[in-house]
């Protein structure tokens, strides 16, 4: 049986399982297919990547004379994370859950840094040439978060790391297509290079010509491959992870239906899985004896 939480920790908890729902509702309504105690360690594993998101992607903080200032402020955020971790103690609720799930979980240092680092380059690189350099940056910033949820996931089979990295970056490059504006507007751009070159299409115009549409739909396609990859691992999980994992995974990549059905305009509006799809979608999982089918 789970021992009973102090007062800090259940504040801490409540609080990241706040930040999840409000920030993150595809990874809150895909976890609620997890018993209590798992599921908190996925919000605090939320809040912690959402902390350091909030650090960079703060107004200005990648403009030339305000690197050194959120460098600073980044690393700093990482050895208090470090000092909890190590220590077991914390002032702070939310940093006092992370440092008990990093802890609870066996979530090392490596994995860390490489998820600081990927943080830490969104300061000072703002375009990737290929997609295996953009591939190399989701390394930190993606497929390390699939790596540490699967000690919340309880896989079967080794099998399941591959997997895991993958969905890891398919969620990540799903939001890369639909965000495309608040990247551009943070000077940031998440399509390679290469394929805007290759289909002479130009995000900087925000308009929807047949260049434009010609690159987004092979980036879709390429979506879709990493969500089939990932969804290799599905089977290699036990009954409710894997209903969590299928959850998330069929709520996330109905973004890319919702950008073929808008015809591959991403600058008008931010398109988004309404919340009462993905609660009926939880929902009807949570009832089911079966995985819910991706």
């Amino acid at each position: 049986m789970t021992a009973p939480l102090d007062p800090q920790l259940r504040e801490g908890y409540a609080r990241c399982a706040t930040i999840t729902r409000r920030h993150g509702t595809t990874y809150f309504w895909g976890v609620t297919l997890l018993p209590a105690e798992r599921r908190r360690h996925v919000h605090a594993v939320y809040a912690l990547c959402r902390a350091a998101d909030d650090i960079v992607d703060a107004p200005e903080a990648s403009a030339p004379h305000r690197v050194p200032e959120t460098e600073q402020r980044l690393e700093a955020f990482r050895r208090r994370v470090t000092h909890a971790v190590r220590s077991g103690q914390a002032p702070d609720p939310v940093l006092a859950a992370v440092a008990r799930s990093l802890r609870d979980l066996g979530i090392g240092e490596e994995p860390l840094d490489r998820f600081f680092g990927a943080m830490a380059q969104d300061l000072t690189t703002t375009t990737y040439p290929t997609w295996a350099d953009l591939r190399d940056y989701m390394d930190g910033s993606a497929a390390v978060v699939g790596e540490m949820m699967l000690p919340v996931l309880r896989p079967t089979s080794p099998e399941a790391l591959g997997p895991a990295r993958a969905l890891g970056e398919a969620f990540q490059l799903t939001n890369f297509l639909r965000d495309v504006v608040e990247d551009l507007d943070r000077g940031r751009v998440y399509l390679p290079q290469e394929d805007l070159r290759a289909f002479g299409a130009d995000p900087h115009r925000r308009q929807v010509t047949p260049q434009w549409r010609a690159m987004l739909r092979h980036q879709v396609e390429r979506n879709r491959a990493l969500y089939a990859e990932a969804d290799r691992g599905i089977p290699l999980l036990p009954p409710a992870s894997a209903r969590c994992v299928a959850t998330a995974r069929r709520l996330y990549a109905q973004i890319l239906d919702l950008i073929e059905e808008a015809d591959y305009d991403v600058f008008s509006q931010r398109l988004v899985v309404p919340t009462r799809v993905k609660a009926t979608t939880a929902a009807r999982a949570l009832l089911s004896r079966h995985t819910v089918a991706a």
